[in-house]
């Protein structure tokens, strides 16, 4: 048991020290080396734990998306309106990525170019995830009545991506309060429309 929370402590370091030296040097300039000397490991032991440089750092961001998703759910499993938690969940949504990666220089799309494909495929999986559980507060809500909550859910997502740190940086995006705002306004406008079919 001891030998799994090593295992994964070192991991969570490794990627831990993936976020600092993508934001300081960005993926092509990263070496493993690099990530070695700042865990303070070999790197040998980089290589037990992931395959290539490539993959630290998808898995660096499946990481976010995954503490992401937590948040989502938790918002969801709350005790209000389904309007207020689709609501919340939105702008945390957006606030997350943001703060994630407001640290960087660079533009998503830039600081990870050379690792794109990867980086869209796995965008396709964040997206229908997160499409899920929106989806799953639309159906239970009786004030909405849709006939595809998944497709409802996709719609509220691909409103809010436009705001997301992948284009532009999260300095070029805007200060966060006016982020929030956006979101806030987005979500204003698709609840409506969501709430006004079902009268």
């Amino acid at each position: 048991m001891r030998n799994a929370v090593s295992t994964r402590e070192v991991r969570e370091t490794i990627l831990d020290a993936t976020d600092e030296l993508l934001s300081q040097n960005g993926y092509k300039k990263m070496t493993i080396d690099d990530l070695a000397a700042t865990v303070g490991i070999g790197k040998g032991s980089v290589y037990l734990h992931f395959a290539s440089k490539e993959e630290i750092v998808l898995s660096h961001i499946d990481r976010i998306i995954d503490r992401l998703k937590d948040e989502l759910k938790k918002i969801a499993a709350l005790e209000i309106s389904a309007e207020e938690r689709l609501r919340k969940m939105l702008v945390t949504r957006v606030l997350f990525r943001f703060d994630s990666v407001q640290h960087y220089t660079q533009s998503l799309n830039d600081l990870l170019a050379a690792i794109r494909p990867s980086l869209l495929a796995r965008r396709e999986n964040y997206f229908a995830e997160e499409a899920e559980i929106f989806a799953s507060v639309i159906e239970t809500a009786e004030i909405f009545e849709t006939e595809n909550a998944l497709k409802s859910a996709e719609t509220f997502l691909l409103a809010t991506n436009s705001l997301l740190p992948y284009s532009l940086t999260a300095q070029e995006l805007g200060e966060r309060g006016e982020i929030e705002e956006k979101t806030r306004q987005i979500a204003n406008l698709l609840l409506k429309g969501l709430i006004s079919r079902s009268k």
